[in-house]
């Protein structure tokens, strides 16, 4: 990783820091290339099962750098009408490993975009939660996909729509947020999280998490089927193999991730 995104692997836990407290966190080309190569590692590294991301100083991440820094979005091939969007954790890429976001503070558009892709949401009682794009006249997309699916269509669409801000307590009482504790002691909630899902065989996990995301969009027949092809392949791992072991000896399960 550059320095302006830090990884650090512990256990089976990855921390995921944005590193730009000088300029709160505010994304630019230099910042999105670091953000993904934290995420690309998380994805493919064998021994990281679950990540927590957060920010250092006052902020999570205030969204786009406006101040000349430009390639917030990454970098794509082909014109501007051919770009993808998928070319980030935030813009959809697929990861199955549970992801938790620890919010320091301010968390504004693509910070709170990266955190309706996050399956668990803690917030510091000093974080901050908006989409502020239509107060500058730019429309915020994949917010505008993914916050209705998150929380109830009238408050998403007073957060897109008004530009404004809420507090971590509004967030946790609309659904957002799912627990609001003491700044100095989110990391520390965090990772306790963190160790209760690593105590779970983590491609079982995984097939969950897989089978939670795709079936939105399944019809409820095709959704059970791909659950049960799922089951299948989880269930002839070693993982599936030892926890039946493990169940039987009344001992600890050891997983190995494979």
């Amino acid at each position: 990783m550059g320095e302006l995104v830090t990884y650090e692997l512990d256990g089976h836990v990855a921390t995921i820091t944005y590193n730009r407290p000088e300029a709160m966190n505010a994304i630019n080309a230099e910042v999105r290339r670091d953000l993904n190569s934290a995420f690309s590692r998380f994805r493919d590294e064998e021994e990281a099962w679950v990540a927590i991301v957060t920010g250092a100083g006052r902020a999570f991440c205030v969204g786009a750098d406006l101040r000349g820094g430009g390639g917030a979005a990454g970098e794509f091939a082909g014109t501007f009408w051919e770009k993808p969007t998928t070319n980030s954790f935030e813009s959809g890429w697929e990861i199955f490993k549970p992801v938790i976001a620890a919010v320091n503070g301010f968390c504004l558009g693509y910070g709170l975009t990266l955190v309706t892709w996050c399956d668990f949401v803690i917030a510091s009682d000093r974080a901050e939660f908006g989409f502020p794009e239509v107060k500058i006249g730019v429309p915020t997309i994949v917010g505008a996909i993914r916050l209705p699916q998150r929380i109830n269509w009238q408050y998403a669409m007073e957060i897109l729509l008004t530009g404004e801000r809420i507090s971590a307590e509004r967030a946790h009482e609309i659904g957002l947020v799912g627990w609001v504790v003491d700044h100095d002691h989110l990391l520390d909630e965090a990772r306790s999280l963190a160790g209760r899902l690593v105590a779970a065989a983590p491609l079982a996990a995984r097939a969950v998490k897989e089978v939670a995301v795709r079936s939105r969009t399944l019809p409820t027949l095709e959704a059970i089927r791909f659950g049960e092809t799922m089951r299948k392949v989880a269930s002839a791992t070693e993982d599936a193999a030892e926890g039946v072991l493990a169940f039987r000896e009344h001992r600890p399960p050891e997983w190995k991730g494979r």
